[in-house]
């Protein structure tokens, strides 16, 4: 009974409630004046009708297109009005612009090693333009003098995160979408307490939204008083706005400027397996130790600037001002990130950079497969094309629907000679791309709607890096506990899930 009523006064309920009843009144308001009012429904109508002229002529994916006319043309006296409210991935001017100001300001300190760069491009073509597309449109530098080393499961990641934030001199950097408290954030927040008393400067940045079950209501004034620099990414409000749609997805630690983590991996204890929540939890992350710590630092200080306005002298934190040795070399490491802000889906231009270059195969992780029709595309072209294309999805999964609709999209890869695995044991949280043993990505980007549109996340562009082989490795020895999914089992799916998925599919990316 406690934990009913406590989930009954929770912030989720109460805030979801908030909204459902704003929604209501909006519902209720327009089908009143539509009905009393016989020029206001002809007008809802026009509105509807120039609002799906609008989504066919905007540069949206095909898919979101489609997502928005079908209720639209279905329902026009809310449609259209609804998609006004709703239905634009852009968030307000000031939010946009006060972002982009703070990306044009740091871009200058992101150069990219011009005697690095020709290296790859004697060695590569092909990697050398993936490389130059996220320099120039991510403003990302590939770095050599870095050195990777790939995490897996989360067990493996938390014990190498303890022991690197102890060793913590100067600052700890923390930006991180869920943050829940139990084993794993409480040892953590003990070794931050510890650091602020030697006089590290600790800061940390958390999504809301992601924390809205995990954390309680300003969470952030009891790290405060800690002596934790904290702030909450976008506040989530109980009011009706596209800006709630764009979460910090991004999971980042940087210790003294020179060594980083980053991967699917939050704070939390189902992700190192102290608590089972969908079987067992396997996921995965990467530390670097070199100068492309570089430009996750320089992710972290522009969201930290975007939350506290604060102006900082950014080459103080560079990698080399707290590591007096040269750094190790191992391969070229290219860290970057996306921002549902430009009109540059970076996250998804890398994977289909990556399958479309690749030669011999494709080993895929990924929790979500709900993709558009560009990746599913690439994925059938590839494997058409003699490619070896495996992709690894959970088996059991964490919200039932978006599991449906990635078991939507089973049969037509297979058909095409996609291989597909489900990891038995539990949920794959896992997001890597591994390829022809010489480039691989490890990183926040699921292959969902949300991750790669409207979501900030990030990622690492391994080339010839140990860490590579690292990820191929693991992605093999995962599969002898994967059931391959075959055409059969694909059609002997119950016509009634049948039907609700191909509904699901259709509105993917809405979900």
């Amino acid at each position: 009974m406690t934990k009913i009523l406590k989930f009954l006064f929770s912030r989720m309920v109460i805030v979801g409630l908030l909204i459902l009843i704003q929604l209501g009144i909006l519902i209720f308001t327009i089908w009143k004046l539509s009905e009393s009012f016989v020029y206001l429904y002809g007008l809802f109508i026009a509105i509807s009708i120039f609002a799906t002229i609008y989504i066919v002529s905007t540069k949206d994916n095909p898919s979101y297109k489609l997502a928005w006319i079908i209720p639209v043309l279905l329902v026009p006296v809310f449609g259209g009005l609804f998609y006004l409210i709703f239905g634009s991935r852009r968030t307000t001017k000031k939010f946009r612009r006060r972002m982009i100001n703070i990306h044009n300001e740091t871009a200058k300190h992101l150069k990219q090693d011009n005697d690095v760069f020709r290296e790859i491009e004697e060695d590569d073509k092909s990697v050398a333009n993936q490389v130059k597309y996220l320099n120039n449109y991510a403003a990302s530098p590939i770095y050599k003098n870095t050195t990777t080393r790939y995490l897996s499961p989360g067990e493996e990641f938390f014990e190498e995160l303890k022991k690197e934030l102890k060793k913590a001199k100067k600052y700890i950097f923390m930006e991180y979408f869920i943050i829940h408290e139990g084993v794993m954030w409480d040892s953590i927040l003990e070794i931050l307490e510890e650091k602020v008393q030697e006089g590290v400067d600790v800061r940390l940045i958390y999504d809301d939204m992601g924390c809205l079950q995990t954390l309680p209501y300003k969470y952030y004034e009891k790290l405060r008083q800690k002596g934790i620099k904290c702030v909450v990414f976008n506040p989530f409000v109980p009011f009706l706005s596209v800006v709630m749609n764009n979460r910090d997805h991004r999971k980042i630690t940087i210790v003294d400027g020179h060594t980083a983590f980053t991967g699917g991996i939050n704070l939390a204890d189902e992700y190192i397996n102290k608590i089972v929540r969908f079987g067992h939890w396997k996921d995965a992350a990467i530390i670097l130790k070199g100068e492309a710590v570089w430009n996750f630092t320089m992710m972290f200080l522009q969201v930290w600037k975007f939350n506290c306005g604060e102006k900082e002298e950014y080459d103080k934190y560079r990698p080399d001002v707290n590591y007096l040795k040269p750094f190790e070399s191992d391969g070229y490491v290219q860290p970057y990130g996306d921002s549902p802000l430009d009109d540059e889906t970076v996250g998804e231009y890398v994977y289909l950079n990556i399958i479309n270059k690749a030669r011999d195969y494709i080993y895929i992780n990924t929790p979500y497969l709900i993709v558009d029709n560009e990746l599913v595309t690439a994925l059938t072209l590839a494997a058409k094309s003699g490619v070896e294309v495996i992709i690894v999805t959970p088996h059991i999964e964490d919200k039932w629907y978006v599991h449906l609709v990635t078991r939507a999209y089973y049969a037509q890869l297979i058909e095409a000679g996609v291989k597909i695995y489900e990891y038995t044991p539990g949920f794959i949280h896992s997001k890597t791309f591994v390829s022809d043993d010489k480039i691989g990505v490890v990183g926040t980007i699921n292959m969902d709607y949300r991750s790669l549109y409207l979501h900030f996340e990030n990622g690492v562009l391994l080339y010839k890096t140990k860490s590579v082989m690292e990820i191929k490795e693991d992605f093999l020895e995962t599969l002898n506990i994967c059931q391959e999914i075959t055409i059969e089992d694909c059609h002997k799916i119950k016509w009634l899930n049948r039907f609700i998925t191909a509904i699901l599919r259709v509105f993917a990316p809405l979900l």
